[in-house]
């Protein structure tokens, strides 16, 4: 079998990485991680909109590039290795995604537009208390001819700029996805993260609310969606942290010759490789499925658990082998150690999918 990337999804990969690798420099990251403003780089953002990548999988019908899911990993993963300050995941994964797929043609209409052109940026809503997506305390209430939701959410993705917000909540006894608009009834409150994400926590008060589906069935879609891109994101920081390690073994001498020709960093720096392309291959192994429309919820589980493993084994060996430039910040290796943690996180962590794949395993 042929696991090689097509033409199409590769000139996607290549022209994300071009935009991203001259725009998101280490300079200016740093720039504005030290500037105290939103990290949001919005002009890179809005290069990628000129470019056609941020409708690369919202449907022909929408006004998008109608691929796939492979297509957007290309986008998702230079984003990763980069850094850049951009939330194409959260817009188009996380938002975009279950919009196209179950809005109405109203929802799609005044959406999705703004999220190909960069004006508009959305994102999902999907955790409270407890970290599972499917057990919220989070209510809707049918108003009219809409609803109103109540209830908070913590550790949103891109939450302190996004313009709307899908999320679970309750509905007439049952589970159901609806879309926010961020305004009247909705308060957020900034949160402070390790890598400067612009999370936030944020609750509805009585906020209108649009049904964009009912069931479990389209959360659980929506879910498997985003954590199966985000792996896309993983994959990248785990590039850029394997190419950093990589050149500064190369270039760091001791004893008058490279370190990179010790046997026992070597040997760590191998393992790291196969790391990497171990979360490369269950990442790509997930999204294909979901591409194809099959059931991929053992490899969806399965790629986040080795993007949170291997990753945390890769970012340890990195700031390992980096000695004490590991960790100064001015470093553009501590972004991506401190991604690698919050990417460990979202979206539930080795354990939790573990205990996904196990009781998946009891009940056949």
């Amino acid at each position: 079998m042929d696991f090689s990337l097509t033409d199409e999804q590769q000139a996607t990969a290549d022209l994300a990485r071009q935009i991203l690798t001259d725009r998101a420099t280490h300079e200016k990251l740093r720039e504005l991680e030290k500037s105290g403003d939103v990290f949001f780089d919005r002009d890179t953002y809005l290069e990628l909109a000129k470019a056609g990548l941020l409708g690369i999988a919202v449907p022909e019908d929408d006004g998008g590039a109608g691929l796939g899911l492979m297509e957007l990993s290309g986008v998702l993963q230079a984003v990763g290795k980069t850094g850049a300050a951009v939330p194409v995941w959260e817009s188009l994964a996380m938002g975009a995604l279950p919009v196209a797929q179950f809005g109405s043609e109203d929802i799609r209409a005044q959406w999705l537009p703004g999220v190909i052109d960069g004006t508009t940026v959305l994102t999902a809503a999907w955790h409270e208390d407890d970290r599972d997506p499917h057990a919220m305390s989070t209510t809707a209430t049918k108003s009219g001819d809409g609803y109103t939701v109540s209830g908070t959410k913590i550790c949103v993705p891109a939450g302190q700029i996004a313009d709307a917000f899908v999320i679970p909540a309750v509905a007439d006894g049952g589970p159901s996805l609806f879309l926010v608009s961020n305004g009247a009834g909705v308060t957020i409150t900034p949160l402070e993260t390790t890598s400067g994400s612009p999370d936030a926590e944020i609750t509805f008060d009585g906020a209108a609310a649009e049904l964009l589906a009912t069931g479990g069935h389209a959360i659980l879609w929506s879910y498997e969606r985003a954590i199966a891109t985000q792996n896309a994101v993983a994959l990248g920081n785990a590039e850029a942290m394997l190419d950093l390690l990589s050149a500064y073994t190369k270039e760091r001498k001791q004893f008058d010759v490279p370190i990179a020709t010790f046997q026992a960093v070597g040997h760590r720096a191998a393992d790291c490789y196969i790391d990497t392309e171990t979360i490369r291959l269950t990442a790509w192994q997930a999204l294909s499925r979901l591409d194809e429309g099959l059931d991929a919820s053992e490899e969806v589980s399965i790629a986040k658990f080795f993007a949170a493993w291997a990753g945390q084994r890769i970012t340890l060996a990195a700031a390992h082998l980096h000695g004490g430039v590991g960790v100064d910040r001015d470093y553009p290796l501590a972004r991506h150690y401190t991604k690698a943690k919050e990417l460990e996180l979202q979206l539930g962590g080795s354990t939790e999918h573990l205990v996904r794949l196990g009781r998946r395993l009891a009940a056949v």
